[in-house]
């Protein structure tokens, strides 16, 4: 049997295979990468690819789909917001989970990579965190420390940068062994448990402060 034949794959499996191809490709190259090094790398030809996705941009697009929207998990939100069980034990379903997500070299490199390149994917996924995840626990923490809600006192920056240091907290975790090439030793859902700790150890001295510097100002 020849080369060709052996490599011979059915469209759907075809497709498939370019698919992770070009995960693994751009999260080693970012999405500089050329589409004739990733046909290279896949061990077919450039106008094959085409026939595959129109452009790159269709391409990177099903990436995202596939790297970021794919592994979304829509309820995050409504655990986050369900305020019968009590703040600590939604942070830790939430985020043991997310945690579990982002420990993937691919969706890290991708999404650090894609930054640093001003790509528009990393705005928007960053967007639907702030939507979905990021503004849902300031108002969570809004609630807990007893203090206004959003609705009758605009969530501030600092009350924002405090929520996104805690949601970064498992990202960097994932840099470190991804991107720095760092051994990350210890219990992943030890570390979640540690972080949410010292964020709910924390915000409710802080937020009243803040509140009541902006009522000041």
């Amino acid at each position: 049997m020849g080369v060709n034949e052996k490599k011979r794959l059915s469209p759907e499996l075809r497709e498939k295979q370019i698919v992770s191809e070009a995960i693994a490709f751009f999260a080693d190259q970012g999405f500089g990468g050329q589409t004739r090094e990733l046909a290279k790398r896949i061990g077919i030809t450039q106008p094959l690819l085409y026939r595959y996705f129109a452009s790159k941009d269709a391409l990177i697009e099903r990436v995202y789909q596939d790297v970021f929207v794919g592994r979304w998990k829509e309820d995050w939100q409504a655990i986050l917001t369900e305020r019968a069980i009590p703040l600590r034990e939604r942070l830790t379903r939430v985020y043991r989970e997310y945690a579990r997500v982002i420990d993937n070299r691919e969706w890290v490199r991708i999404l650090i990579l894609a930054g640093m390149k001003g790509e528009s994917l990393n705005r928007r996924y960053l967007d639907q965190v702030r939507n979905k995840l990021i503004e849902p626990l300031c108002r969570e923490m809004r609630h807990e420390a007893g203090l206004p809600s959003p609705e009758d006192v605009p969530l501030s920056s600092q009350e924002l940068d405090i929520a996104w240091s805690f949601h970064g907290t498992f990202i960097y975790r994932g840099i470190r062994k991804w991107i720095y090439n760092v051994p990350v030793e210890g219990d992943a859902d030890a570390a979640v448990d540690n972080a949410i700790s010292v964020f709910l150890d924390g915000f409710p001295k802080t937020l009243p402060r803040i509140l009541s510097g902006s009522a000041a100002g």
